[in-house]
């Protein structure tokens, strides 16, 4: 019996063995039979594995170079999946320096009769992109794709820039079963290694020894010039650390996040020193201040700043009979962004330049942004740029260029730092589109130094919305709502909802509360101004209030009311982004129906957040046969710490119950 069960587990871990093989080209019918992934039955895909490896290749013409490979399978569950059969490759490629790429395999596996079928990659299926003027990406689009199949992809990045290594990601959206991540590494350089997220990969570390053959030629001199040719090999070391982790959940998103891949187990390589056999150490360590100052030296950068012909005439009109620095910065502000349309390409870098993106009122954000430092400069005010990282990167771990892609302006005018981004119609001084609210950004003045600047709002973005309802003892209501909006919450609804008809304004609200019919809609809005936005409305609805006997139940908050607590989970990983700080204040009168008096109505409440975060008041009272509501919250805090998550839901979720409370009329 030992021996038999000696064999078994014999067995059983050869099997074992021979199941945790991650090659390409091994797929079985039980792999593409699997209807769902053993540890999420929901998860629409899943990555069976993800291998990279990073080393360096040397040649005469080029030196040391750095390869990546790449090899991906991911299961395809049902259709929510099949995004995953698409991936996008980006690769840095100018007329100099260039990254190359190179697809040498994509395939995708379906079980067909019993038997399975392999499709390959067709031609049409992969193409290039332009992204901006430095990167392009490539895209490929896998075949027959099917609820059920299996894709498969391997690929190879060629780069002569050896100071970044690609940015090893192990967790996705969907689950991972298994992800590793190889660097190979010459004894003359050194990197700053960096890990994001909660998971912490097993890392294993070996040495090999390797050697490069030099090629060399010399001529000597005199009246007859030879050319003689050598070689020398040297030897030497290379540090191998592989990096894994296994059977890695997928990273679900939360309500509030700013970026989720801040968050997501991965790991970075940032190069800090080199030293070459019989050369002194040279250290890419540089400070925040070096890097913005290298970045302002940039010939698309720090010299645009510098032209105002194209310009001058323009603005000295402009400013004619201005005297404060408030008018002179509102007039500029609004000028560049009524004249220049951004056409979407981000970037510090200018792409045709300041002086062409003003002739054809079309730029990128640097030409716009930059464009309008300038002019404020040339008006005679303390003008600079802000470089940004946007919420849609990943906040850099340590000083590099590669932390900005995104520039902003910023200037003081009466003893106050405003910040201006001339690239969306919306905006307002200090208010920023939401792509630039990131943490902190970094003002480069003309003598090269630099501050951190906090690029998150202070001032509360208010919401105060009035209502005045009359109800019939038949339970319909009828009446006017009037919303303002202030600062970003003015933002946001330039930016979603000035544009549109009425008719399709009106849908949406009635889409959004249902049982609300809307009429006589108007929008009244100076986007030139700091007024708010205002939006108005008659609405009637015959389904907020039941109806039972002699009573009516009805709730005060009318449609209004928030249903769900937005924050559902037991345990949060990551702070709550809320953006900006804001207020929503709502009064609500509502004239009772004749012969009906209140029975009962909620207790008034004031909830008060730890260490000032927020607060909710509601305050309800009867006057003159009439409900008369009023409801404030607060959040006082533009993001707040994971540490502060169960105060966060159980304020939220006192909010919503209290919200959901009614008052109960009875007949007289």
């Amino acid at each position: 019996m030992k021996l038999l069960k000696l064999i078994a587990a014999f067995l059983i871990t050869g099997f074992s063995a021979e199941a945790q093989k991650y090659e390409l080209g091994e797929v079985t019918k039980a792999e593409l039979e699997e209807k769902a992934h053993a540890t999420d039955p929901s998860a629409p895909a899943a990555i069976l594995f993800s291998k990279g490896q990073t080393y360096m290749v040397y040649s005469d013409q080029n030196g040391f170079e750095l390869m990546t490979e790449v090899e991906v399978k991911i299961k395809i569950y049902n259709k929510d999946g099949y995004q995953w059969a698409n991936k996008e490759i980006p690769y840095y490629s100018t007329s100099g320096a260039k990254e190359a790429i190179d697809i040498s395999k994509a395939v995708t596996y379906n079980l067909v009769d019993g038997a399975v079928k392999k499709t390959k990659l067709r031609s049409e299926g992969e193409f290039d992109e332009q992204v901006n003027k430095y990167w392009k990406q490539k895209k490929i689009v896998l075949p027959d794709v099917k609820e059920g199949s299996i894709i498969e992809y391997r690929y190879t990045i060629r780069s002569p820039f050896i100071e970044k290594f690609p940015y090893w990601q192990f967790q996705e959206s969907i689950p991972v079963n298994h992800s590793e991540y190889v660097t190979k590494i010459p004894e003359y350089y050194m990197y700053n290694v960096n890990f994001r997220g909660f998971l912490v990969p097993k890392v294993n570390r070996t040495s090999n020894s390797r050697s490069i053959i030099i090629n060399s030629k010399e001529r000597s001199d005199g009246r007859v010039t030879k050319t003689t040719f050598s070689s020398d090999k040297i030897e030497y070391n290379e540090a191998q650390v592989t990096y894994v982790l296994e059977n890695l959940p997928a990273l679900k998103d939360e309500s509030f996040v700013n970026n989720i891949l801040n968050y997501t187990a991965g790991v970075e390589h940032e190069l800090t020193m080199v030293k070459y056999p019989n050369s002194p150490v040279k250290s890419y360590s540089s400070t925040w201040e070096d890097v913005v100052n290298t970045i302002y030296k940039y010939d698309d950068f720090g010299p645009e700043l510098n032209k105002t012909g194209y310009f001058d005439k323009d603005i000295d009109a402009l400013l004619a009979g201005k005297t404060t620095a408030a008018d002179k910065v509102n007039a500029i502000f609004g000028y560049v962004k009524e004249r220049m349309n951004w056409n979407s390409y981000t970037g510090y870098s200018c792409n045709d330049g300041v002086r062409k993106a003003y002739t054809d009122k079309v730029g990128n954000i640097a030409e716009i942004n930059l464009m309008l430092t300038a002019m404020l400069r040339y008006a005679g005010l303390n003008a600079n740029p802000v470089l940004v990282s946007t919420r849609s990167k990943m906040i850099a771990l340590f000083p590099n260029r590669t932390a900005f892609n995104y520039v902003i302006a910023a200037v003081e005018a009466d003893g106050k730092l405003l910040l201006l981004d001339a690239t969306s119609k919306s905006a307002m001084p200090n208010i920023l589109p939401t792509r630039a609210i990131n943490w902190m950004g970094r003002l480069i003045r003309k003598d090269g130094s630099s501050e951190a600047i906090d690029l998150m709002p202070q001032a509360s973005a208010r919401e105060v919305v009035n209502v005045a309802a009359q109800l019939d003892a038949q339970g319909k209501l009828t009446g006017k709502a009037r919303g303002q909006f202030y600062d970003h919450n003015a933002y946001y609804f330039r930016e979603n909802f000035s544009g549109v008809t009425k008719e399709s304004n009106m849908e949406r609200l009635e889409k959004k509360h249902k049982g609300l019919e809307v009429s006589n809609y108007n929008i009244v809005d100076d986007k030139l101004s700091s007024k708010p936005v205002l939006e108005e409305y008659e609405f009637s609805h015959s389904s907020v209030c039941d109806i039972i006997g002699d009573k009516i139940y009805i709730n005060p908050m009318l449609f209004l009311t928030q249903n769900e607590n937005p924050f559902r989970q037991e345990k949060r990983e990551y702070p709550i982004d809320f953006i900006f700080p804001r207020q929503d204040k709502y009064m609500i009168t509502i004239a009772l129906p004749a012969g009906y008096v209140v029975e009962s109505s909620p207790a008034p409440v004031n909830v008060v957040m730890e260490d000032g975060m927020g607060s909710f008041k509601y305050n309800i009272a009867v006057s003159n046969n009439s409900l008369q509501l009023g409801v404030v919250m607060d959040i006082n805090r533009a993001a707040i710490s994971q540490d502060y998550y169960p105060t966060i839901k159980d304020f939220f979720q006192k909010m919503i119950d209290k919200q959901n409370e009614k008052v109960v009329l009875k007949k007289v």
